[in-house]
């Protein structure tokens, strides 16, 4: 049993995708970072950085903080949606990608734009920018391609799950998805996945999954 502590964000949203495509048995805590729940000395016992989301693995005892450090765990516990070979590394270099760009500087963007417009016209400049170039690199990834790692047209793998829930949020970022055809059309393929529907409303329902 997997104890999932979380809140309805995008690196909330990437666990319980993940935990929800593998099927098994976990609970759902909320953490409302609305309230400051996640400086509630019980969680921080958890996750020291005072973010969500976290784990608690109940069949080993492991603890885990960090988007990309629970969905590794995750995905090689129960042995699915990593990929094979050298396709691993490109799985695990798009997951540092998101990781490292793709969530950080969108999240810039929901700060100072959707939250904070007009205290810094070139923060909200600079980061919107920033947003255009991300979308442009994960749309030419994904030419000819239906996931972001694998062979052929691809496999969809954690690099997908931890990306999917960012560009869920194109609205906060004024972003068009039919300016990017390859990352609409992988946008929608993954919203179509039950899974990923039921996911995206852990711990709470707030809305419907976006369409573009």
């Amino acid at each position: 049993m997997i104890d999932l502590y979380s809140w309805t964000t995008p690196n909330g949203r990437k666990v319980s995708i993940l935990l929800e495509e593998l099927g098994v048995p976990y609970t759902s805590h909320a953490i409302d970072i609305t309230k400051d729940e996640q400086f509630d000395p019980a969680f921080l016992k958890i996750a020291p950085n005072n973010r969500i989301p976290a784990i608690v693995d109940q069949e080993t005892g492991q603890t885990l903080m960090e988007t990309g450090a629970i969905m590794l765990y995750l995905a090689d516990k129960y042995k699915k949606f990593q990929c094979e070979g050298a396709e691993y590394w490109r799985m695990m270099e798009w997951l540092m990608w998101q990781m490292g760009g793709f969530g950080p500087m969108l999240g810039q963007v929901h700060h100072f734009v959707k939250y904070n417009r007009g205290k810094s016209e070139y923060s909200e400049q600079r980061y919107l920018s920033e947003a255009a170039r991300l979308y442009g690199v994960l749309n030419t990834r994904l030419d000819g391609r239906d996931y972001i790692a694998g062979t052929g047209r691809g496999e969809y793998s954690i690099a997908d799950m931890a990306c999917w829930p960012w560009a869920a949020r194109f609205d906060f970022h004024e972003t068009d998805l039919k300016d990017y055809s390859n990352v609409r059309d992988w946008y929608l393929r993954i919203a179509e996945r039950p899974a990923v529907q039921r996911g995206y409303q852990v711990p709470k329902y707030v809305s419907d999954i976006p369409m573009p």
